[in-house]
């Protein structure tokens, strides 16, 4: 069932990217003849009055078909009414409607978070937690006697600080010292105690002592009961993801060596979605928002077959006074399509291929 959440998240993402697309046509009067949830061969469709409503094979995506592509299309070419006769401004607002769209989705989703289960903080505390021992009775922390739910807040003296580094700086401490005594300063309740550990050796030669660590944390709530508090604690959540979002871009294309394997396809997507549902409402609606926002970024880059392409090819008009070619414009938009769509399918193949199931099953 978080499964089948995830994905039908990623659907109604996608619809409302297209819807807003849509709308911003039909409330113009420019004429939409296609209407499509994916692409591919055709599972399913309806033919309205004007428009064909389709969802088809490749979940890759949508798009919003005009009747200026469609060659068997009886509409006049000189007719006011297509989206190539509009003027620059009425064609920006039907490209970048899709990105405008899952811009106040993903606001509409942090809000109603806010409202019914609130927003998760965390505030560390300095140190790290034993949240288990692996056995209290050969494990050198069991020998030593750590117990569950001790905060350590220093080794050797030399203080642990707070959140994740606090836990690597700790491992690294372990790791190096196999058959090394180590005094942890620990807090238990409200003692503090000095305890010497001697981490036992692994086959590879690093110490370990047995544990499982978390961060010595406390998780706050913050929940809205008036829409106002509601609309102001959204706007600030949203403003947070936001430019997080713009940070990880920024860092992918500056440092795009290291970074491009923390691309994820539809497959990881739903993968890291569907844990997100198991869990509780609160992280699958934080889930939809974050991933309604990354999608609207991604899509205002200049990159051909993304909206970001098309206005990018609508500036270029406005400063030359006139279109570029057609035929360069299709042959772009085309090649970037191919190259789109063969980005998607090697991530579904690598996605799929990294899934543990599927690893379990080639063992």
């Amino acid at each position: 069932m978080s499964t089948l959440a995830a994905i039908g998240v990623l659907a109604i993402l996608i619809f409302v990217h297209e819807l807003g697309h849509f709308l911003a046509a039909r409330l113009q009067g420019i004429y939409a003849n296609k209407f499509s949830i994916g692409f591919g061969p055709v599972l399913l469709k309806y033919q309205g009055k004007q428009t064909e409503y389709a969802l088809r094979a490749l979940p890759l995506g949508g798009f919003v078909g005009f009747p200026d592509d469609d060659p068997e299309s009886d509409i006049p070419p000189t007719d006011p009414n297509l989206l190539s006769n509009r003027p620059i401004l009425d064609r920006a607002i039907v490209i970048s409607a899709g990105v405008i769209a899952n811009l106040i989705f993903a606001y509409f989703l942090l809000v109603v978070q806010v409202s019914v289960t609130g927003f998760q903080q965390i505030d560390y505390h300095p140190g790290v937690v034993v949240a288990g021992i692996a056995d209290s009775l050969s494990t050198a922390a069991g020998k030593a006697g750590i117990q569950a739910n001790d905060a350590i807040l220093a080794v050797n003296q030399e203080r642990l600080g707070d959140g994740k580094p606090a836990i690597v700086k700790l491992m690294a401490e372990i790791q190096n010292h196999p058959n090394q005594p180590i005094t942890f300063e620990i807090k238990r309740g409200e003692k503090t105690l000095d305890i010497q550990v001697t981490p036992d050796a692994t086959a590879d030669g690093k110490g370990q002592i047995g544990v499982k660590l978390v961060p010595n944390a406390d998780v706050i709530v913050t929940r809205s009961l008036n829409i106002g508090d509601a609309l102001a604690k959204g706007a600030t959540e949203f403003e947070r993801v936001i430019i997080l979002t713009v940070q990880g871009l920024a860092q992918l294309v500056t440092n795009f060596g290291e970074t491009a394997t923390q691309i994820a396809g539809p497959i990881k997507i739903v993968e890291i979605g569907s844990n997100i549902a198991a869990t509780n409402i609160a992280g699958l609606l934080q889930f939809g928002a974050l991933i309604s926002i990354n999608l609207a970024v991604m899509n205002t880059l200049p990159l051909p077959a993304l909206d970001g392409g098309q206005l990018a090819f609508l500036l270029i008009e406005g400063l030359l006074g006139k279109p570029l070619p057609m035929k360069l414009q299709e042959t772009v938009m085309q090649t970037g399509l191919f190259l789109l769509l063969g980005l998607g399918v090697f991530l579904v193949i690598r996605d799929t291929a990294n899934l543990s199931s599927v690893q379990q099953f080639f063992k």
